[in-house]
């Protein structure tokens, strides 16, 4: 497989792969393995931590419509009305999806702390703005200037993680990444139920309150990103109180060891695009928008669906969104860890994809609220263990700076396509049961699997290709895919 890590490193649960093979000798005894491991713990508590910590307050800022539609919402703003409530939800990810590619771009050319420090402090003031609206067209309009400053922030991580590790330390990392979004997504019904209390404060609705001081909470996240997100490997001895020269450094040549792409290339639109002309790119973008409908129409449904079809009230329709989440959580953590440990991405996806096959007749079809909610736990298992293992699935296989800003932007750009399918198929008039809603799901994980297969096999005859000296894989002799 290439310039892979030494095999002894394999399995540490704290850091995977953080000895790896040096091209020299002097470079080896740079620095020790404990200093390494020191090392990497520390981008970890940086990195992870404050990119996940934003990418909650994202989730739950992008997601909360739901807890509001049952707090007052719907009614107050009469998105009861035709197709008004999938409109609001739809119109958020037009701008999401047409502005990742020039935000993906943008990152790499202002630095992630401006950029992204910037855009959550932005959208903080349109959350604010959301709780004094006073009718559903102004909600639109806010909808979609939220929209168009979460385009930059999701892509943006994404490709921000996979250039600082190695590809057999990344899955973990995207899973703890996206397990504090399934914390926002566990807690948010929680909080929103909460912040419901405040009816009557000021004169302003329950509703109005969640989008207000989940607004304040997102301004002070944006806060913390000015002071702590850190930039690029090679750049990264400029962040304040992180690595120094030396350490930046170790860590470029680190990523050049396993891949050769630790470098900043010098950007030019045909670079940027020409991964367009790659079909796999296109297979793990497939992946994603399959992925995101589901998770999608579970976030903005979810509390619903509950409420409406299983018969629970509002309290209680709110807090039990919870536990399914933090199922998922042990679940994508675990799947993680096993596809780090072993080396393996294809298969991670099909098992989780097959809990969401188990799950979504349950969860719609079966007879009982005790059926129906263990098939919640089931579907939002396997559809969120699955964000992380697609993320880690494309980054492994693909090499260059450009060529993974390109697959990261086309990757959650379909991803946001799937947001947009979800309150589609998730229709106002199917309500309660939302059969359509239930079928594409299904469909989509059984198109998962498919799609997965076939990549699997391609790399795998690409990679015997390589073995005996026929293919040159990326553009880079001892890389091989990861299957």
């Amino acid at each position: 497989m290439g310039s892979l890590p030494d095999e002894k490193n394999i399995g540490d649960d704290r850091i995977e792969n953080v000895a790896q093979k040096m091209p020299s000798n002097e470079e080896e005894e740079e620095f020790t393995p404990e200093e390494q491991r020191k090392i990497i713990r520390r981008i970890d508590l940086r990195l992870v931590t404050m990119t996940g910590l934003a990418y909650c307050i994202s989730l739950m800022d992008r997601t909360n419509l739901s807890a509001a539609a049952i707090a007052g919402l719907k009614s107050e703003l009469r998105l009861d009305i035709g197709n008004r409530y999938s409109i609001v939800v739809l119109m958020f990810f037009v701008p999401y999806v047409l502005f990742q590619p020039p935000m993906t771009i943008l990152i790499r050319k202002i630095g992630p702390t401006i950029f992204l420090g910037t855009i959550v402090m932005t959208w903080a003031v349109i959350m604010i703005g959301t709780g004094f609206v006073k009718n559903w067209g102004q909600l639109v309009g806010l909808r979609v200037l939220l929209g168009v400053l979460e385009a930059g922030y999701f892509p943006g991580c994404v490709y921000l993680l996979s250039c600082w590790y190695t590809r057999y330390d990344v899955q973990k990392r995207f899973s703890v990444f996206y397990l504090i979004g399934c914390v926002a997504s566990a807690l948010s019904g929680i909080l929103a139920f909460g912040l419901m209390q405040l009816a009557g404060t000021h004169g302003l609705g329950g509703w109005r309150w969640i989008f207000i001081l989940e607004g304040v909470i997102t301004g002070f996240i944006g806060i913390l990103c000015f002071l702590f997100l850190v930039d690029f490997p090679d750049r990264a001895a400029k962040s304040w109180r992180f690595l120094s020269q030396k350490e930046s450094d170790w860590i470029v040549r680190r990523i050049n060891n396993d891949r050769k792409d630790g470098n900043l290339e010098a950007f030019s639109l045909k670079k940027f695009l020409k991964p367009g002309l790659d079909i796999k790119i296109w297979g793990f973008a497939l992946i994603f928008f399959c992925l995101t409908t589901v998770t999608y129409a579970i976030a903005y449904f979810l509390p619903i669906i509950l409420m409406e079809n299983m018969g629970f009230g509002v309290g209680a329709a709110q807090c039990l969104v919870a536990p399914p989440y933090v199922f998922a959580g042990f679940v994508m953590y675990s799947t993680a860890w096993v596809g780090d440990r072993y080396r393996v991405r294809g298969v991670i996806l099909i098992t989780n994809a097959l809990l969401c096959i188990i799950g979504l007749p349950m969860m719609g079809f079966a007879e009982g609220n005790a059926t129906r909610y263990a098939g919640v736990f089931l579907t939002v298992a396997g559809a969120n263990a699955n964000i992380p293992a697609c993320m880690a699935y494309q980054a492994n296989n693909v090499r260059g700076q450009w060529t993974r800003a390109f697959s990261s932007a086309t990757l959650v750009g379909f991803g946001g396509i799937g947001g947009i399918a979800s309150s589609l198929v998730f229709r106002e008039q199917d309500a309660p049961g939302y059969r359509p809603g239930m079928y594409t799901a299904l469909a989509c994980n059984i198109m998962i699997i498919i799609v997965v297969l076939c990549l699997s096999v391609w790399f795998w005859f690409c990679n015997r290709q390589a073995e005996r000296g026929k293919r040159e894989i990326e553009g880079e002799p001892s890389f091989r895919y990861t299957i």
